[in-house]
């Protein structure tokens, strides 16, 4: 039966990633598999790694670039299947570890959208696969396996140093600590995964050490206590593990950790602290910050795992009768109402023709980019432009999807982004016209001033999903100079400053943004999507309109 689920569940992340347009997000990275860098302002490079195979198979198509995810998915089930296999020996338990993931929309739909979660998730749970292996075995040559994933997680995303306090306890707590402290596996496996990982100490090391200073603006940011970002996390959990999947899993896990630390039990002191300590900590962080929708995505997996083994230990620790039926009456509850729940998801996104959500709609938010570019193209046609131009790398990114290289396409500030990227095609911008398409009112910022270029308006484009308006665009012919691919760090053209978090966004922006960001997770959230009180409106439009530049003004 669960490999039946799987199948139609597998069919089904395959016609959505068939079907549904790309976000803006996957288009972002989808740009990033064009380059041969070694790492990105954003991330590290296993995303575009991922997309590069996938469009290899299946070209540049929204299933080549969202195939590595379905993989990922498959990838995580096997190994979830075997490591409860490895601790329960019990089928029933096996089919709750590889059906819970199918049950959660954070991996039975969106496993199939392109994110560097999904690119970590398989690695991070292979680690844990070694790490049982290692505790089942007592070889400590399954450290080493265990350093090789570590590393390749993080070559995914950052986030993967969050199970370190788990794998300290795993290694510290149990009565074997003076056998691995004295063993060199340990030591060698930290050494096997900075190995895996110096890619982007590379890259960050040529480039002003650019992603960790970054990253770490979310680490560090207080914007003061706020109870709607706490709400946001805690709803977010409840929509996109399950209504009735997030408590049952959360009991488990606490379960879990008061078995293992009660008696050192390794595995699971692993599991439970590698899911508990990371929720603990995002549930702090979101009183001062909004947490983005997929950073808790890494975690989650671990916990189906460790509620699955401890619906085996609950009889084997002859716990009460109706404690075990409770339990398997959750967990079969969990499961059959979340599948549910994906399959209606889908098929509202892929098959239902309305808007329920209005503007809030994750998906819908970044949709119809195609009539943007459609305008586009009709501008380029009727001025004889040969470039396009943009201010935000959404834009720019669906711009290089649905254009697909056969307009070059820049964006023209936070060239921060682009550092290492190839030429974007300057034979044909160079002393030619190009054309402006920017969201309203970034064709207004304060940016301009720094661009020396001839502005002539050309009209506006309208981007709907549905039937609803989402957003407004300004398209503008450019002429009279050339874009600067290389500006110095301190210009507003590279923005350094501004994408370190240095410098909060310009008032409304972030609360604009925030109503775009949907499922994704690009890094400059944790600074853009930041609730800030307005200004009064009378000084907020005098400023505004003193740093409204002219829109013919030359260079």
């Amino acid at each position: 039966m669960a490999v039946l689920v799987i199948a139609a569940m597998t069919v089904l992340r395959i016609v959505y990633a068939s079907a549904i347009e790309l976000r803006t997000d996957e288009a972002y990275y989808w740009t990033w598999s064009k380059e041969t860098a070694l790492g990105f302002l954003d991330h590290p490079p296993m995303i575009a790694w991922f997309i590069r195979v996938g469009t290899a198979i299946f070209g540049d198509t929204t299933l080549g670039v969202r195939f590595g995810g379905i993989v990922a998915m498959l990838v995580t089930q096997l190994l979830l299947a075997d490591i409860v296999r490895r601790l329960t020996h019990d089928a029933r338990a096996i089919m709750f570890a590889v059906l819970m993931p199918e049950a959660a929309l954070y991996y039975g739909l969106l496993m199939a959208k392109v994110a560097p979660d999904v690119a970590m998730i398989p690695f991070a749970m292979a680690m844990m696969w070694s790490l049982v292996r290692l505790a089942q075995s007592g070889d400590g040559r399954w450290w080493l396996a265990a350093g090789l994933f570590a590393g390749l997680s993080m070559l995914s995303k950052f986030t993967a140093i969050m199970f370190a306090p788990a794998v300290a306890a795993f290694l510290l707590v149990p009565d074997w600590r003076w056998r691995w402290l004295r063993s060199p596996y340990p030591y060698l496996a930290v050494l096997v995964a900075i190995a895996v990982f110096s890619p982007v100490l590379i890259w960050n090391a040529q480039h002003d050490w650019a992603s960790f200073r970054f990253q770490g603006v979310r680490a560090t940011a207080n914007y003061g206590i706020s109870l709607r970002t706490i709400g946001d996390y805690i709803g977010l959990q409840f929509g996109l593990v399950g209504f009735v999947m997030l408590p049952v899993v959360l009991t488990g896990l606490v379960t879990t950790a008061w078995r293992g630390y009660r008696t050192r039990e390794p595995v699971a002191i692993l599991l439970s602290t590698a899911v508990l300590v990371p929720f603990l900590y995002f549930l702090a962080k979101s009183t001062t910050l909004r947490v983005g929708d997929t950073w808790p995505m890494f975690m989650w997996p671990v916990g189906f795992a460790a509620a699955a083994v401890n619906l085996v230990m609950l009889s084997r620790e002859n716990r009460s009768a109706r404690l075990i039926r409770s339990s398997l009456f959750w967990l079969n509850t969990a499961v059959v109402s979340g599948i549910a729940f994906v399959v209606i998801v889908f098929l509202y996104y892929v098959a239902a023709p309305w808007n329920f959500l209005g503007k809030i709609d994750p998906i819908g938010a970044e949709a119809g980019y195609e009539q943007v570019a459609a305008r586009a193209q009709a501008a380029l046609d009727e001025t004889g432009a040969t470039w396009i131009a943009t201010t935000d790398y959404r834009t720019f990114a669906m711009m290089r999807w649905l254009f697909r290289g056969r307009v070059p396409v820049i964006e023209i500030n936070e060239r921060g982004r682009f550092q290492d990227f190839g030429d974007p095609g300057m034979d044909r911008i160079r002393g030619h016209a190009g054309i402006y398409v920017g969201r309203e009112p970034d064709d207004r910022a304060p940016v301009w001033d720094a661009i020396p270029a001839r502005r002539e308006q050309l009209g506006q484009v309208e981007r709907r999903w549905r039937g609803l308006v989402i957003d407004t665009y300004a398209i503008e012919k450019l002429s009279g100079w050339t874009p600067e691919l290389s500006p110095p760090k301190d210009s507003p053209l590279f923005q350094w400053k501004v994408l370190a978090g240095a410098y909060p966004p310009l008032e409304g922006e972030g609360r604009s943004r925030e109503a775009r960001a949907g499922w994704g997770d690009l890094s400059t959230r944790a600074v853009l999507e930041v609730e800030r009180p307005s200004p009064h409106p009378a000084t907020h439009c005098a400023s505004l309109h003193a740093q409204r530049p002219s829109p013919s003004r030359g260079g």
